[in-house]
This record gives C-alpha cells, sequence and structure tokens, in this order.
C-alpha cells in the first residue's frame, strides 16, 4: 500500500477546520496531519511535521493565504495547496497558479465536492514515468480538471445559496429559518435545506431558541468572516 497523502488543514474559523479535518478523514488515501488557524502556525508546523498538501483558506487573520503560499515557495516549502475560499476574483485565481495552488474549492462546499477535488488531486499527484506524447501530458494535467461546475445538492440553486449566505452573514445573532425565509422569499423548509448545507460545510451553526410557545425553533448563526 502506498503512503496516505498528508493535508495540513489551515483555516481561521475553529469550526469549519474541524470540518475540514473531518472531510479529509472521510477520503481513502488521505490523512489530516494536523490543523492550525493562522499562517504563522502553517509554517511551523510545517517545520516539524512532513506535509503533501495545503488544504488553505486564504483569508487568514495574520496574512493572505496567496502571501502565505508566495512565502513557503521561497522558503523550499514543495506542498502542493488547494485554496478553500469565498473569494470569486479570477485574479487572486490566476495568481495562485504560479504558487502552487491545483485546485479551488468555493464556500459553501460539501463533502462531495472537496472528496472530488482530493481524488482528482491524488489522480494528478500518482501520474509518473515519461510522457510517449503530448496525450499523455494532457491526461496527467485533465485529472485536477472537475468535468463541470461543482454542484450543490438536488434542488438548491446557487443564486438562492448567496442570498441565503448574505443573510445570514448580515444578522450576527443569528436567524431561525422562518426569518432567512421571509427576507430571501423561499418558504419555511426550503430556507432549512439550505441552512442545513451551511450546517454541513461548516460554515453555520445551529441552537435551539427558547422562549417561545410549543417546540424551541433553531436559530442559524454564521460562524465564517
Amino acid at each position: 500500500m502506498t503512503d496516505p497523502i498528508r493535508v495540513l488543514v489551515v483555516e481561521d474559523d475553529p469550526v469549519a477546520a474541524d470540518a475540514h479535518v473531518m472531510y479529509v478523514g472521510r477520503v481513502p488515501g488521505f490523512t489530516a496531519v494536523g490543523k492550525v488557524h493562522t499562517g504563522a502556525q502553517a509554517r511551523r508546523e510545517l517545520d516539524r511535521t512532513p506535509v503533501d498538501l495545503l488544504l488553505l483558506d486564504l483569508h487568514l487573520p495574520d496574512t493572505h493565504g496567496l502571501r502565505l503560499a508566495r512565502s513557503l515557495r521561497a522558503a523550499g516549502y514543495h506542498a502542493d495547496v488547494i485554496a478553500v475560499t469565498s473569494a470569486r476574483d479570477l485574479a487572486v485565481v490566476r495568481e495562485g497558479v504560479s504558487l502552487g495552488v491545483v485546485q479551488y474549492v468555493l464556500k459553501p462546499f460539501t463533502f462531495a465536492t472537496l472528496r472530488d477535488r482530493l481524488i482528482r488531486y491524488a489522480e494528478f499527484r500518482a501520474a509518473a514515468g515519461e510522457a510517449s506524447g503530448q496525450d499523455d501530458v494532457d491526461r496527467a494535467l485533465a485529472a485536477l480538471r472537475a468535468p463541470g461546475p461543482a454542484a450543490l445538492p438536488k434542488g438548491l440553486s446557487a443564486p438562492t445559496m448567496e442570498r441565503v449566505t448574505v443573510t445570514l452573514r448580515e444578522h450576527a445573532a443569528g436567524l431561525t429559518a422562518a426569518k432567512v425565509a421571509e427576507a430571501v422569499g423561499i418558504s419555511r423548509i426550503t430556507a432549512r435545506r439550505y441552512l442545513e448545507h451551511l450546517v454541513e460545510a461548516g460554515l453555520a451553526v445551529r441552537a435551539p431558541q427558547y422562549g417561545t410557545v410549543g417546540r424551541p425553533e433553531l436559530r442559524y448563526r454564521w460562524v465564517k468572516g
């Protein structure tokens, strides 16, 4: 058996970091060797722990993820990078290519999305030997490319997910599914599906809201950024 690919999770939010460690551990052939919350902690961890791949949040409290990636390359670290970010600036994507960023995963994402990226990275990493021609080179690089945009769970749409996310982020104290539904213009049941997806992705948390007649409602709160 080949050694597992060693992944260091670099994520400033503890809840999201725990979720990412759990996700990595569920993909055969990968192991999470640690989690850190700042760029400085990442440097220290790399000094003492062999790491093949960084699962790197770009918005860290002490540095930008690409700035960290650039400094790591300059210092001789060779770990590849999968960037985990809510940023959608394509200029950032282009800059990351030269710094060892082999994949981007946009938040919010499901376990299935990250699993697909990790498996594709493993296929790319496993390519060895000398290419017999252009086709072999193209096949090796194609392993990193997803067949299409990463899909949300069936029945969820990206525009509505964006509106739900923005609504939740604007209310630091949290909202119930009913309040989110009212703000976004969807049904309470539909709002709850989107909110539960954010919880699964490690971007939101839920807790019962007491003090009302009948069963307590769940209040959802954004926990990232």
